[in-house]
């Protein structure tokens, strides 16, 4: 497939890249800085700007879906919406956040209160995000929410999928490689398992 990547260049947005060109597809990787993306087969890189929604329309015209990779802070939800929807692909798929995930008593992971309060903002923007996706069904959209401990690790392709509620592993740890997030992900684009749906990712 021909995939429009925004964020290509971050922590998961690169291990994104990188499991989509394994297998074969044509990536065209949106970014603010194009040096931050290595020359590679099978990918363009281009510079763009979440936040202008006009001119990166007109980026991802053409493609058969989207992947969005950009920090909730960074870039409106909004404006990547808009992007989308201008651009005529109704595929759309979200690097989401674990603070919108419940806990076993209900609760959101964000109002738990041994959360990270720094990370709050960032969190809240997340839930914002996935609710204005709920209220868009002209989109093919999937919201993947990594598990609580998200960072980079081991590609192993062992995992578990979940809905709402968040993923612990048998240590009662709940943690997610970004290599295999990137499998999950990758996944759901070739599946189509999740449309209009918000799912999580853990071992």
């Amino acid at each position: 497939m021909k995939i429009a990547l925004i964020a290509a260049a971050g922590n998961a947005g690169s291990r994104i890249l990188a499991e989509l060109v394994s297998r074969g597809h044509h990536v065209t990787a949106i970014v603010r800085d194009t040096a931050k993306v290595p020359p590679r087969e099978g990918v363009t890189v281009v510079e763009g700007d979440g936040n202008q929604p006009a001119a990166l329309a007109k980026l991802l015209t053409g493609h058969d879906a989207v992947i969005s990779a950009a920090k909730f802070l960074h870039v409106k939800p909004e404006n990547l919406i808009e992007a989308v929807r201008a651009s005529g692909v109704t595929r759309y798929l979200v690097v989401g956040g674990a603070g919108s995930l419940t806990t076993a008593d209900g609760t959101l992971e964000m109002d738990s209160p041994r959360f990270p309060a720094h990370v709050k903002p960032e969190s809240g923007e997340g839930v914002r995000f996935l609710a204005l996706l709920q209220a868009s069904p002209d989109l093919e959209w999937s919201f993947l929410s990594p598990s609580r401990f998200f960072g980079p690790g081991e590609r192993t392709g062992k995992f578990r999928l979940g809905t709402d509620q968040m993923l612990f592993d048998d240590s009662g740890t709940s943690k997610i490689s970004m290599e295999d997030y990137a499998i999950a992900l990758v996944d759901e684009l070739e599946q189509g398992a999740h449309i209009r749906q918000r799912f999580t990712v853990g071992y």
